[in-house]
């Protein structure tokens, strides 16, 4: 049955596992086989950790047979972004800095899906530091889109994306500033959700208070996603600001009926380029919401400050978080923030506040109007795997590496949750997914809206077929 659940849904596989009509032993190894045959050409887990995954398997198997009650994960192999501290397991950051890294403490996402039961299969591949929406690192390279090899695979969570989408593992975390979590799920036909800054609470030593980067869950179906969202998500006191709401509240079912969901179409949130063969897909999805009974609007969200907010504080994060290490052992994308962020002035902070909190009550009225807000992911299809970053959109030069991702990262601004769902496909092939976007603390909302969109759809079912690169 091994080559079977390699592509079974994570509700799918639990419910197996829980009816003991497989093992957690047998799942874990259909998932080592399986990047064993496949990840040398796509390079998504770049630490397998097959020994503890064994271990961790038939520990939970043994306890089973005790008769003990499995957890809500049980079983499941997950891989955890490069980013997130894994104790005992080398965790480098993608950073030649951190080549040898071994953490002697687990992130909290990790201390509760493993709590939970889920089995660690390894560390995905991100860029150093998540720095950019396209995964290649000094360390590890590059990783491949499982449905081009020749294109990318996003970022930063791109590893974890691939490995989902090439059936590597059942459940993935990611990370989310600019569009990290979002970016490699459209770019891989998956469902990455960045939840409502707090959802899922996380842990910084120097930034305690800094809301644009979040954790959240990555997986290929919405279902899933809320699964592992049931398990990290929930107050910690570990963030100033997290959600109080306990993570059982995804744990329900995510059917709902749309009828009359008020729902905000944007084709470019305002004017944005957008690749034609992206605009043709996404232009598709108010019809599969309108079907579903929901009212579609074409409606644009007064997004104006977006940029120079989130330009502002991320290079002020850049400074504080990297401004301490050498300038001439990082890459240039973490060098060039670092820089940025050394430019930043107190007037330059003010204003990037001040343009939040106008951004954050117009959306707050906005979503008094509208319960979701419909919008490309990426401004893109997935692009040249040997490209750094995309320098054009429809014709339209991009002045740097960041500027090509503003679909994303504006949304990140607004301290709402939003969720990629695969939305199709365009004629070369390429996966394209669609943003829904919902008021924060909302995340529940997107999540039932993402559910319905896919089932309607179907998208996320059509698998890559992991054909060598031509040429």
């Amino acid at each position: 049955m091994g080559s079977e659940l390699i592509y079974l849904p994570a509700t799918e596989t639990l419910a197996l596992l829980r009816a003991r009509e497989v093992s957690a032993l047998e799942v874990a190894e259909a998932s080592l086989r399986r990047v064993e045959e496949v990840d040398g050409r796509v390079n998504a887990v770049v630490t397998v950790t097959a020994d503890l995954a064994l271990a961790q398997a038939r520990a939970l198997d043994d306890a089973m047979a005790r008769g003990e009650e499995p957890g809500p994960l049980h079983g499941l192999p997950i891989a955890y972004k490069d980013l997130t501290d894994t104790a005992g397991v080398r965790t480098t950051y993608g950073s030649p800095l951190f080549a040898d890294h071994v953490p002697g403490s687990d992130a909290l996402v990790v201390r509760r899906a493993r709590a939970a039961g889920a089995v660690t299969i390894g560390k995905t591949n991100t860029p150093e530091f998540g720095t950019g929406s396209h995964t290649v690192n000094a360390v590890f390279g590059a990783t491949r889109n499982p449905y081009d090899l020749t294109r990318s695979a996003g970022g930063s969570s791109g590893g974890s994306a691939a490995a989902l989408a090439a059936g590597m593992v059942a459940l993935a975390d990611g990370s989310d500033m600019g569009g990290s979590l979002r970016n490699p799920a459209s770019f891989c036909n998956v469902v990455g959700l960045r939840p409502t800054p707090g959802r899922v609470p996380d842990h910084s030593p120097t930034a305690a208070w800094f809301t644009l980067g979040v954790p959240g869950p990555m997986a290929r179906t919405v279902a899933d996603a809320a699964l592992l969202m049931s398990v990290i998500s929930g107050f910690a006191p570990t963030s100033p600001f997290a959600v109080r709401e306990d993570g059982s509240l995804f744990a329900g079912p995510l059917e709902s009926d749309l009828s009359g969901l008020r729902v905000a179409y944007s084709p470019d949130l305002g004017g944005l380029p957008v690749d034609p063969r992206t605009a043709a897909v996404t232009a598709r999805a108010p019809e599969v919401l309108a079907g579903l009974g929901a009212r579609v609007e074409r409606a644009d969200l007064d997004l104006s400050g977006a940029e120079d907010a989130f330009r502002v504080l991320r290079a002020w994060h850049y400074l504080n978080a990297f401004g301490g290490l050498p300038a001439d052992q990082v890459g240039p994308n973490v060098a060039w923030n670092v820089d940025q962020g050394r430019r930043v002035t107190a007037a330059d902070l003010a204003r990037a506040e001040r343009l939040r909190s106008l951004l954050f009550h117009r959306a707050a009225a906005f979503f008094d109007t509208y319960d979701v807000l419909l919008a490309p992911v990426s401004q893109v299809p997935p692009f040249p795997v040997e490209e750094p970053y995309v320098t054009e959109v429809a014709g339209t030069p991009m002045p740097d590496y960041l500027a090509w991702m503003r679909s994303a990262y504006w949304i990140s601004v607004l301290h709402a949750p939003a969720a990629s769902v695969p939305c199709g496909f365009t004629p070369e092939g390429l996966p394209v997914g669609v943003q829904i976007i919902a008021r924060p603390w909302a995340d529940l909302t997107v999540l039932k809206v993402a559910h319905a969109f896919e089932r309607a759809t179907g998208h996320g079912a059509r698998r890559p077929s992991l054909s060598p690169p031509s040429g």
